[in-house]
């Protein structure tokens, strides 16, 4: 069965699963173009408040394909760097969505896989999954903002360990670093993901489409920049319909509806 993208709706969330049976979800152009596709129909459906990140059959993605890599050695180098671009825009997708995006992983998340996943804004993990970077292991360097997402989410000593020795890292140890959100019992990292959606789903989502912005713009500015950041998207948000719609609902001690 060729590799596909499995799209389900569960309620207000989109789930969006990596399908690739014998070859533990591997990525590749077919998957970038796919869920490029649904995060650009997300954009266009109101009615969806969260994305879920998961992979078929236990197991997460194990990143590329490495018997297509060794193919692409014997074509022009810019066969691979189009390839990567794709994975480079399919990141994008992820971070842009003005949703919220949870990873459920099960098994491996690895190379651009774990990239992926640390690109979600939050991860639910089975005890069993293990994250690992081992480019090195094969003599290559990360790709799909994995470099990018671990530096930002570990300290460097941490994320040289990860991505120079490519070691596999159990659930746990991400976790008690605090970057991955919660920690389930294998099989219930995707329960775990809805149930954050759910939640997430009974808040304004036009303020958590600021908040994402302004997490994502918090690494590369100053505080004054920063300040003023948050400055405009505070009044942008109090003089939204969804900003009304909240206050009342508290003030009159009532759940928020918001369209």
């Amino acid at each position: 069965m060729a590799a596909q993208l499995l799209i389900d709706r569960k309620g207000s969330t989109l789930v969006l699963t990596f399908s690739n049976p014998g070859f533990r979800n591997a990525l590749g152009p077919e998957m970038y173009e796919s869920t490029m596709q649904a995060f650009d129909d997300v954009e266009k459906d109101a009615s969806i408040r969260a994305v879920v990140l998961t992979g078929a059959d236990g197991m997460f993605c194990a990143g590329g394909n490495l018997n297509r890599l060794l193919e692409n050695r014997n074509q022009p180098p810019q066969v691979q760097a189009d390839s990567i671009d794709g994975l480079n825009r399919m990141t994008r997708a992820i971070t842009s969505c003005t949703r919220p995006v949870i990873a459920a992983v099960e098994g491996f998340a690895a190379g651009a896989g774990m990239s992926l996943a640390l690109a979600c804004d939050m991860i639910a993990a089975g005890h069993g999954a293990k994250f690992v970077m081992a480019y090195v292991k094969v003599g290559l360097s990360p790709d799909g903002g994995g470099s990018w997402f671990a530096s930002r989410s570990l300290p460097k000593q941490a994320a040289s360990e990860l991505m120079m020795e490519g070691g596999a890292w159990p659930a746990s140890r991400l976790h008690a670093l605090g970057v991955i959100n919660t920690l389930v019992d294998d099989g219930k990292a995707l329960a775990a993901a809805l149930e954050h959606a759910t939640r997430l789903a009974a808040l304004s989502p036009h303020s958590i489409a600021r908040i994402k912005a302004l997490i994502g713009q918090a690494a590369d500015a100053t505080l004054e920049q920063h300040l003023i950041h948050e400055r405009d998207s505070f009044v942008t948000c109090l003089h939204h319909a969804n900003g009304g719609e909240a206050i009342s609902a508290f003030l009159e001690k009532r759940p928020a509806r918001f369209a």
